[in-house]
């Protein structure tokens, strides 16, 4: 996954902003005014939001309308699931530079989700 979209995504007010254009597409001074944010701050986060292919834009007269690239997300979400869904394996070559303890308790670790709890 690209860095770009990572950074972007870590932050909780773009994160905000991202939240506010999955329900349609707003101008600056409209997201400035919904996430009590100031118009520079959003203009800022939308410059790392567009730059991570996270939004778009549409100029619309004088104004640009800003809205949520789903389909971008949906890349996102896909690359998520894989790693949430990956099936963790044994080591199958000895050791790694571990002691021989920790390579046993390593092959034996069960995941709290497979324990139940």
């Amino acid at each position: 996954m690209d860095e770009r979209i990572l950074r972007a995504l870590c932050e909780p007010r773009r994160f905000l902003l991202l939240e506010l254009m999955a329900e349609r597409v707003y101008c600056v001074k409209a997201l400035a005014r919904k996430s009590n944010l100031s118009e520079s701050a959003v203009s800022q986060h939308l410059k790392v939001l567009r730059e991570a292919g996270l939004v778009y834009g549409v100029k619309k007269g004088y104004y640009t309308h800003y809205g949520l690239d789903k389909v971008a997300l949906a890349v996102v979400v896909d690359a998520l699931v894989r790693l949430r869904d990956a099936e963790r394996r044994p080591c199958d070559r000895p050791y790694y530079g571990c002691s021989e303890s920790e390579h046993v308790k390593c092959n034996a670790y069960v995941p709290p989700e497979k324990r139940g709890e």
